[in-house]
């Protein structure tokens, strides 16, 4: 096939298709009504050249437009969308890149309906939490309470485990909120009713245990 100059049109055999005949060639500038692709800048560029001609500018224009919406140039963008076309012929399965976007899209909304249903769970657990500390705490803060009073066995575990546990570590240790001064209270108690039976003492620098 014999190259056009870039800019003109050319019309060949005897039943041209109507409309604008626009040359193609990869990568070259894009001029008005002519279509340049390259596929690469090497020897055989040359070889390697297309023509297509198109039914009409408005054709052409056409492709520009989406082109530029997808942010790319025209030659990538018919390369893409001609690779796509056969891929998707020879390979079962193959994904385009809208294909590729809307299962993004789609994604990312399910990670965001999931990261939700984690939010209302984390609080409904947090909120559970809070009730179970307030009832294990109602033993140890009224004074006429009869019954087997249940220590932390979180905090018996702390305090054997390490040499000594200051009063905001184990308030960490066992997540409960400064604000919480119901439970803080209950905790303070048990850590007095633990040493009135010899098992811990207070020192300058914390609670260490010696049962």
């Amino acid at each position: 096939m014999t190259s056009q100059p870039v800019g003109q049109t050319a019309r060949r055999g005897s039943s041209p298709l109507p409309g604008a005949n626009l040359p193609v060639k990869f990568n070259s500038p894009l001029t008005y009504g002519s279509l340049v692709l390259l596929v690469g800048k090497t020897e055989t560029i040359k070889q390697r050249a297309i023509y297509v001609y198109l039914p009409s500018v408005e054709h052409k224009e056409r492709w520009e437009r989406y082109a530029k919406k997808l942010g790319v140039s025209l030659s990538k963008f018919v390369i893409e969308y001609v690779e796509n076309s056969i891929r998707q012929e020879e390979e079962p399965g193959y994904k385009s890149r809208s294909d590729l976007l809307k299962e993004n899209s789609e994604l990312k909304k399910k990670v965001q309906e999931l990261s939700k249903k984690c939010r209302l769970l984390e609080r409904a657990v947090e909120r559970l939490e809070e009730e179970l500390r307030r009832y294990r705490a109602r033993p140890f803060l009224e004074e006429e309470f009869e019954g087997v009073r249940v220590y932390e066995k979180e905090l018996i575990n702390l305090l054997k485990s390490r040499e000594v546990v200051s009063s905001d570590e184990i308030l960490s240790h066992l997540g409960i909120d400064p604000s919480e001064s119901a439970v803080i209270k209950a905790i303070s108690r048990q850590l007095e009713n633990l040493e009135a039976y010899g098992l811990v003492k207070y020192t300058p620098t914390g609670w260490r245990w010696i049962g």
